[in-house]
């Protein structure tokens, strides 16, 4: 296991969408754990494979009940919405008010290839679509509310 540079601020990589993995081979485990080893070294709560420079649609969660991989999320279920704070590893001293999900359900393939669904609310719902945005290329900055800001979107 290593510790990868994370990319941050303006890093065009971070703009950019990640393509599907097709096949779990020995460098996406490398790459995993390398994930699970930088996320904890930087204390986040999540990161997505763009933020360490590889395009593919991979993300670690650790909300304190230890280590997600989420390897070709896509969210089948949301509801709810919650406006709360959130930060990221790649844009450091940066933080503001986001509007996601308050629930979701999420579909993806583990580590070792098995395909699961996933319930996810409040902290961890909030992790899983801050990662998946990544994976699109976009950065929570895009989706900042002003405090009081309504939003006519329904989630």
């Amino acid at each position: 296991m290593a510790i990868r540079q994370i990319r941050i601020d303006d890093d065009p990589i971070l703009r950019k969408k990640s393509r599907v993995i097709d096949e779990i081979t020995d460098r996406i485990r490398d790459l995993n754990a390398d994930m699970i080893e930088t996320m904890n070294e930087a204390d986040g709560v999540g990161l997505a494979a763009p933020q360490v420079g590889i395009l593919k649609r991979m993300a670690v969660i650790d909300v304190g009940e230890g280590p997600i991989t989420l390897i070709n999320p896509k969210i089948l279920e949301q509801d709810g919405q919650a406006l709360d704070e959130e930060a990221c590893l790649s844009l450091p001293e940066q933080s503001g008010l986001v509007r996601r999900p308050k629930h979701l359900i999420v579909e993806a393939t583990d580590i070792e290839g098995n395909q699961f669904k996933m319930e996810a609310e409040d902290l961890l719902a909030r992790a899983v679509c801050h990662e998946l945005d990544h994976l699109d290329g976009v950065l929570f900055i895009d989706r900042v509310e002003e405090p009081g800001e309504e939003s006519d979107e329904e989630v």
